[in-house]
C-alpha cells in the first residue's frame, strides 16, 4: 500500500475527503440523534472536510492506505440510554458508514462499470476504475482499522460497552498511550494489521465484488 505515484496520491486524496468526512459526520449525527448537542455546537455536523481532517492521520492514509480524522467530541451523559452503550452506538456509526460506502463502490464492479483489466495491469494512470477500487479498498481499511480495540479508535468504545465496568475503569489509564501503541503496531508489528485489518479487508472486498 506504500505507493506514492502521483495518480495514487490524487485518488487517495479524493477518497479520504469523502471517506473521512462521512465517517466523522456519522459519529456526529448519531450522537446528535441520541441527544448530545456537543458535535453540533462544535460545528461537526457538516460535509466540510476541513472540519474533520487530522493532518497526521491524513498523511498516513495517503502513504499507507489507512489513517484517522479528528475525533468527534461527545458527552455520553447527554445521550439517552446507558452512556456506555450509547457511546458504542456512536462509535460503530463511523465504521458502518465506511462499510456502506464500500458497498456502494462494489455496485460499480457488479454492474461491470469497472475495467478489471486496468486494475490487473497496474495502470499507473488516474482512471475511474482505479478510483473506484481505491474508494472500496480504503473504506474497508478504515472500517476494520477503526474497529481495533485500541484507544482512541472506535473499537475501544465498543469494547468498553461489552466489558464489565470494573475492567473498563482499569483500562482507562491506558488511553493516554493509545497513539503510541498504534504507532508501534503499524511500524514494528505489522503482522497484527495483516491479521486484524488486511485479511478481513481482502475477504470482504472479494465478497462485495463477487
Amino acid at each position: 500500500m506504500f505507493n506514492l505515484d502521483i495518480p495514487t496520491i490524487i485518488e487517495r486524496v479524493i477518497v479520504l475527503l469523502i471517506a473521512f468526512t462521512v465517517h466523522e459526520l456519522a459519529h456526529a449525527v448519531t450522537a446528535d440523534y441520541l441527544g448530545d448537542p456537543t458535535p453540533r455546537r462544535m460545528g461537526r455536523i457538516t460535509l466540510n472536510p476541513l472540519k474533520h481532517l487530522d493532518p497526521f492521520g491524513t498523511i498516513m492514509l495517503i502513504i499507507a492506505g489507512f489513517g484517522w480524522a479528528k475525533p468527534v467530541m461527545t458527552n455520553p451523559m447527554n445521550m439517552r440510554g446507558n452512556p456506555r452503550t450509547s457511546m458504542a452506538v456512536v462509535a460503530f456509526a463511523g465504521p458502518l458508514s465506511n462499510l456502506v460506502m464500500a458497498g456502494i463502490a462494489a455496485i460499480f464492479f457488479r454492474l461491470g462499470l469497472v475495467d478489471i483489466n486496468v486494475l490487473m495491469s497496474g495502470g499507473g494512470e488516474l482512471s475511474f476504475s482505479s478510483l473506484v477500487f481505491q474508494f472500496l479498498y480504503i473504506n474497508l481499511a478504515l472500517a476494520f482499522f477503526n474497529l481495533l480495540p485500541v484507544p482512541p479508535l472506535d473499537g475501544s468504545r465498543i469494547l468498553y460497552a461489552i466489558l464489565p465496568a470494573e475492567m473498563v475503569y482499569r483500562l482507562r489509564p491506558l488511553e493516554q498511550y493509545g497513539f503510541m501503541i498504534l504507532f508501534l503496531v503499524v511500524f514494528f508489528v505489522p503482522q497484527v494489521l495483516n491479521v486484524l485489518v488486511w485479511t478481513p479487508v481482502q475477504a470482504t472486498a472479494r465478497l462485495l465484488i463477487g
